[in-house]
């Protein structure tokens, strides 16, 4: 683990962290596309990386900006927690060197970053020649609410947002919405409860009521609404 100096805004991390069966549905959904050797970015205390790291995996690096939280990391992994063969590298994809990987994954994380398609950019140099660039980000900019400028936002996508900054000389292969049901939610939170943060009892409800009844009319509707924006790119070239 390197340093750094970068510390993170947000709150919401650890409230998050316990919403499995979210984190099962974002796994059904970019497992084709992972490979064997992932670069995590902005891995935060790595519930995404519990989520979807797995033994096939080759290589796991969890990318963090914030030692505080790469110390978390570290210090979670293994028990039921964070594999202990993933590793942990303090920085960002302009100041860590790696080698080319399979898939480089952006979790949540690119709506924090204010210059996201230079991000994007830099990103796909980091994915070998056929691999896979992933984004997942929140959707719909009239559902920006207090939640999102109190944990860093800069911004909430739409379909063609997020396709306008998908890097050169690659191929945009899924581009979906996801949480139908989340988004209604979204909607009440943005016009009548205005938080700063949920509650750990809304969370709890969200993923055990709301998130199940999602993945059904996600898939009946096509995928074409919801609180969230999946977007994989496939890299044509790895320089």
């Amino acid at each position: 683990m390197s340093g750094g100096a970068y510390a993170y805004e947000g709150a919401e991390l650890e409230l998050f962290a316990a919403a499995h069966r979210w984190k099962a549905y974002l796994e059904s959904q970019v497992r084709p596309f992972l490979g064997s050797a992932v670069l995590e970015v902005g891995a935060g205390l790595g519930a995404t990386t519990r989520a979807l790291c797995r033994e096939r995996h080759r290589r796991w690096v969890c990318l963090e900006p914030d030692p505080h939280l790469a110390r978390e990391i570290v210090a979670r992994r293994g028990e039921g927690g964070v594999p202990p063969w993933c590793e942990v590298v303090v920085g960002t994809v302009q100041t860590s060197p790696f080698d080319a990987f399979d898939s480089v994954i952006y979790i949540d994380v690119l709506e924090h970053i204010a210059a996201d398609q230079e991000e994007l950019e830099l990103a796909a140099r980091r994915v070998a020649r056929g691999g896979h660039l992933v984004v997942l980000s929140p959707a719909h900019p009239w559902l920006f609410s207090p939640f999102d400028r109190a944990i860093g936002h800069h911004r909430r996508y739409t379909a063609a947002s997020l396709r306008a900054i998908g890097p050169a000389r690659s191929q945009l292969v899924l581009l979906r919405y996801l949480d139908s049901v989340g988004a209604a939610a979204g909607l009440l939170n943005r016009v009548l409860l205005r938080q700063q943060l949920p509650t750990v009892r809304q969370i709890a409800l969200w993923d055990r009521v709301t998130i199940p009844v999602s993945r059904r009319i996600d898939a009946v509707t096509g995928y074409r609404f919801g609180r969230t924006l999946l977007a994989v790119w496939k890299v044509c070239h790895s320089t």
